[in-house]
């Protein structure tokens, strides 16, 4: 059964997460840290209109969130803040209650679906995107005259 959480692509795709780093001057930052295991994202991200348009994450975490964080860097750039709140919210749904994975352009979330018999691997999995979600939603509020800091939390 383990095996089957641990695939080749899976730690494949655990080794090779695409944008990482942080971005220089961020319209909107978040930071997530999975308090069961000390796992920790951080995210920046760009926006023009309601797309990012540039995207960067430091991902501290295990090879499961890790996998989550390459799967969202590479589809990231041109999504909205209502598909990243559906992606993350069709992640989690599959994790915690056996619903079907993520359609769209998260539609490789997929194969972490083995990590619903997991419980306690669940938070470090959603970290990128629930930080994701967070940096876009401030970085919009900013854009929109919202109270926000550029920065956010991070």
């Amino acid at each position: 059964m383990i095996d089957d959480l641990y695939s080749a692509k899976l730690l494949r795709l655990a080794a090779e997460i695409p944008r990482v780093g942080r971005l220089a001057a961020p319209d909107g930052s978040a930071e997530k840290v999975s308090k069961l295991c000390g796992s920790r994202v951080v995210v920046d991200v760009a926006v023009e209109g309601d797309r990012v348009s540039d995207f960067a994450q430091d991902v501290k975490a295990c090879a499961l969130g890790q996998a989550a964080a390459s799967v969202l860097g590479a589809h990231v750039i041109g999504a909205t803040l209502p598909e990243l709140e559906r992606a993350a919210n069709q992640f989690r749904a599959m994790l915690k209650e056996g619903g079907p994975p993520p359609d769209g352009r998260f539609s490789d979330l997929s194969m972490l679906a083995p990590v619903k018999d997991y419980p306690a691997r669940h938070a470090s999995t959603l970290l990128a995107f629930e930080a994701a979600a967070e940096a876009v939603r401030r970085a919009t509020e900013f854009k929109d005259g919202g109270r926000t800091t550029p920065a956010g939390a991070a």
